[in-house]
């Protein structure tokens, strides 16, 4: 009787095995992505640094910094942060760093279209998958816990 049940199930089996397998590609491309966003505007306000300066003055309203501390630190942040989340390195901590700064973008700026803070919530929601699942399988943080156990002599799951 339960023969009609068994192909769902294993088809249902065949599925989670395939997501499974493809978790550390996709942890891996979801972090090069939100790298590569948040890196691409960190290199922005480098490349006009009086024009990123101006902007953090007049337009972003940064609570309780400076707006010449805010710039750097926004940009420290955008391009090392993005760097580490890229490669895997302090994954979580990366990805932490970047959900804050996309929050603080998203409160400093009150006129960010729709479209944009849409843009900015959806980073805001990949970023939470990659401080959930951290940076994966393809990532220094793994090679580093592969080099901490064998050196160590001793393994952890």
């Amino acid at each position: 009787m339960n023969k009609p049940l068994q192909a769902p199930v294993c088809a249902y089996q065949l599925l989670i095995r395939a997501g499974n397998l493809l978790q550390p590609l996709v942890l891996l491309l979801l972090r090069l992505w939100i790298a590569h966003v948040f890196f691409s505007s960190g290199l922005t306000k480098i490349a006009d640094w009086d024009v990123t300066l101006a902007l953090f003055t007049d337009e972003y309203h940064v609570p309780l910094l400076p707006p010449a501390v805010a710039a750097v630190m926004a940009t420290c942040g955008e391009l090392g942060l993005s760097s580490l989340l890229a490669f895997g390195l302090g994954g979580r901590f990366a990805a932490a760093g970047l959900f804050i700064l996309n929050a603080v973008a998203v409160i400093s700026y009150p006129d960010l279209t729709e479209a944009t803070r849409q843009f900015h919530y959806f980073w805001g929601a990949q970023i939470l998958v990659l401080l959930a699942f951290g940076p994966g399988l393809v990532s220094l943080d793994r090679l580093v816990q592969w080099w901490l156990q064998k050196r160590g002599g001793h393994s952890q799951s």
